[in-house]
């Protein structure tokens, strides 16, 4: 089966950018790995729930280089192609959730006065 996307070598340019921006400012770039080494270092999750929750945001944040670091830790960490589309199950189901819930942030804001006549 053929992918949409080639994850290895678009994880091979991301690398190449991630080192450019690395010599552009890497102050960034040192802060960025220690906000991703703290949240890795967790006490009462395992690996392969943290790499699950974050294929779940990955997904909803639409981030591509998430989606292709978050796969190669929860493969590593053990988690099955299985878990990994329940995980994303709950993702998609959430995003219903909040798109049904701003549905009815319209109908609040559009008010109980019937609409104008349309012009005619």
């Amino acid at each position: 089966m053929s992918g949409i996307k080639d994850w290895d070598e678009y994880n091979a340019a991301a690398r190449d950018r991630g080192r450019e921006l690395n010599g552009l400012h890497p102050e960034l770039v040192k802060g960025f790995g220690a906000l991703s080494r703290g949240a890795a270092t967790t006490r009462h999750l395992d690996a392969k729930t943290r790499e699950l929750i974050a294929l779940a945001v990955a997904i909803t944040t639409r981030c591509d280089g998430c989606i292709d670091a978050h796969v190669r830790k929860a493969k590593h960490a053990g988690a099955s192609k299985e878990e990994m589309a329940e995980a994303l199950g709950v993702a998609i189901a959430l995003n219903a959730g909040a798109a049904f819930t701003y549905a009815l942030h319209v109908l609040d804001a559009a008010g109980d006065e019937p609409a104008a006549a349309a012009a005619g």
